[in-house]
């Protein structure tokens, strides 16, 4: 009977097997995981309501606490079980600490009970009901300022004009100010980045004190520094390129061998880099220690990006109709950032149905990088256009060669050899053209962001001089322009944004010069509501024809307030106002054109995309009284 039961228990143990990857036999575990090892515990939500107040001198801080607590962020979720609640509470704790510190209030009381009990006091032991209350009461205390403010072994006073780094009393790292948590933090980095801009690359913090008076509420904060060793720049070492000469990269990066130590080195070498476009990924790192000789080696770690892109854009004005455009690049075609880009460009689109009307361009360009100077590039291209206008049209070719060079951070410059043929069909007839000439830019840019600026400002001038062979003329033409930035409220979501320009051409008169070099206003990017170069000035030829030419002198201005109520979409309200003369010394009779109106923005992450519904205020015969301007990139 007992090997019958046996037997039974066998094949009970047989038909009914454990879970898939274990085995028991009579009740004994012999391999695989255990079945209660299978089981998983459901913990039931736990829902709470939550009040958080505030008292003392710093009640105004109610709203960053709020955000601060995960019990009030988190108060619409419940929280998983007993043990999910206490551990939201407990970590409460360090956190509302930590926001008071921050705004500089060191002796607060902060009180979260659950239930009516302390939560610091209580364990997983508890059980609580649903919607048990939660109460968060804090006191703030006083606030405290800095009593002592001190830096041991800080930096040299003077460091070089150049060197954009700020003070303890820009940041508030002084006795009697507010004393913030994150202030005696900022002032470590500081101390560090002015050591490290005087070649001490490995300055570091050593010790730091902090003591709550609070028998005067005050902080006494003491800063110690270990400057450590001076250092120059070791060999720089380039990894991780398949397209690339290393030698070209680790000269772009202008660290040469020998040379003091200097962050401002590195951060140009990066945006130096970065502009040559042929790189996925870019990182410099400094070797951990200052060799004996006080050499620091230097590591760039690059991936490159593939070498040919295409590129396309548009532009639309029911004045002057559909604009396209598309370009192929080699951006690194010898493998030391040489460019090759081929441009073409249709517009005019839409104003006329005859492709004779419309306006063609096409260009191909070559650049070569790191020429004489990191700095240097050299430039060549030929271009050739065919363009119509209300007040001439043109047919050309022009070929340009030079050096661009940057000069810092914020300056740069270019000079250029150009020789252009070109046949003119206006007013005065039809004319040819030959040219030679130079071009000239200087720019200084100190705009945080080049195509949505929100702060900053930009100056440009040009110089063009150049000999005409057709009338044996010489002739000069200058622009200065300026644009400012002014933003306001928080992410300066309102600014104010203003530009002027000035231009003078001497030299030949207005008949016998070329009618791209002469001034015209007027479009999208000069005064919106007249057609594209289609404002000059009055002339009356020898056979009594008057007509609109192109002056030699300009003065533009344009304003625009922008706000961006969203995160994508932004207004702007705008004035264009300026006026052509036939002097270049601006005097004579002219006439003011202004055109006003609104737009609005779209941002995208490749740009902000451009509406602009303008009108002109003084139409002449022919001017549209409502012009729509879409393009990519703000006006100015």
């Amino acid at each position: 009977m007992r090997g019958l039961l046996c037997a039974s228990a066998l094949a009970a143990a047989l038909a009914c097997p454990a879970p898939a990857g274990a085995f028991t036999l009579l009740g004994i575990h012999l391999w695989g995981a255990r079945e209660d090892e299978n089981r998983v515990e459901v913990i039931d939500p736990l829902t709470y309501t939550v009040t958080l107040d505030v008292t003392g001198p710093g009640a105004g801080l109610r709203a960053g606490l709020q955000r601060a607590s995960s019990l009030w962020t988190g108060r619409n979720d419940p929280a998983s079980g007993t043990g999910g609640l206490l551990s939201v509470a407990r970590g409460d704790y360090r956190r509302l600490l930590a926001a008071l510190y921050a705004e500089g209030y060191y002796g607060p009381y902060v009180s979260i009970t659950i239930g009516g009990k302390e939560a610091a006091d209580l364990t997983l032991a508890r059980e609580f009901p649903q919607d048990v209350p939660v109460a968060v009461r804090i006191d703030t205390g006083p606030l405290f300022r800095f009593g002592t403010a001190a830096v041991v072994n800080p930096p040299p006073e003077q460091i070089s004009a150049n060197d954009e780094v700020g003070t303890l009393d820009s940041i508030g790292y002084k006795t009697g100010r507010r004393a913030r948590s994150a202030v005696v933090t900022q002032a470590s980095a500081l101390m560090i980045e002015q050591w490290r801009q005087v070649s001490y690359a490995k300055a570091r913090e050593a010790d730091r004190e902090m003591l709550a008076d609070h028998a005067n509420d005050q902080l006494d904060a003491t800063l110690t520094l270990d400057p450590g060793r001076p250092a120059h720049y070791g060999p720089t070492k380039v990894v991780g390129t398949t397209r690339t000469d290393p030698a070209f990269i680790a000269f772009m990066a202008g660290l040469p061998e020998g040379r003091a130590f200097d962050p401002d080195d590195i951060t140009a070498g990066q945006a130096r880099l970065n502009r040559l476009g042929i790189f996925r990924s870019l990182r410099f790192e400094e070797a951990p220690e200052i060799l004996d000789d006080g050499s620091l080696p230097m590591t760039i770690s690059v991936e490159d990006r593939a070498p040919r892109t295409i590129g396309f854009g548009g532009t639309y004005s029911t004045i002057d109709g559909l604009g396209v455009s598309a370009y192929w690049m080699h951006r690194n075609l010898m493998g030391r950032g040489e460019r090759l880009r081929f441009d073409a460009s249709v517009d005019g689109l839409g104003a006329s149905l005859d492709p004779q009307d419309y306006d063609y361009n096409l260009g191909v360009t070559f650049t070569k990088p790191g020429v004489l100077t990191p700095d240097t590039d050299f430039v060549t291209s030929l271009v050739g256009s065919k363009v119509n206008y209300d007040t001439y049209s043109e047919r050309s070719v022009t070929a340009k060669a030079g050096l661009q060079q940057s000069l810092g951070r914020f300056i740069t410059g270019s000079v250029f050899v150009l020789a252009s043929r070109s046949r003119f069909d206006d007013d005065f007839g039809i004319r040819h053209f030959t040219k030679f000439g130079l071009d000239g830019t200087f720019q200084y840019d100190r705009r945080d962001n080049k195509f949505d600026a929100t702060r900053g400002y930009y100056l440009a001038i040009t110089a063009d001089p150049f000999y005409e062979a057709e009338y044996g003329n010489t002739a000069l033409q200058t622009t200065i322009e300026g644009r400012g930035y002014l933003g306001f409220f928080e992410d300066r979501k309102l600014v104010l944004a203003a530009r002027a320009l000035v231009g003078t051409y001497v030299g030949a008169s207005i008949e016998e010069s070329p009618p791209d070099m002469l001034f015209f206003a007027g479009g999208g990017g000069s005064i919106r509501g007249y057609s594209y170069r289609s404002i000059g000035v009055p002339f009356t030829n020898a056979d009594g024809v008057s007509f609109t030419a192109g002056g030699r002198g300009i003065v533009e201005a344009s304003g625009e307030v922008r706000y961006r109520f969203t995160d994508n979409w932004g207004a702007v309200a705008f004035v264009d106002t300026g006026f052509v003369t036939a002097d270049p010394t601006l005097s004579g009779d002219s006439d003011f054109k202004t055109g006003t109106g609104l737009g609005v923005r779209y941002y995208t992450p490749i740009g902000v995309l451009r509406g602009d519904l303008a009108t002109p205020l003084e139409r002449a015969s022919g001017d549209s009284r409502v012009a729509l301007y879409i393009g990519i990139g703000q006006a100015f």
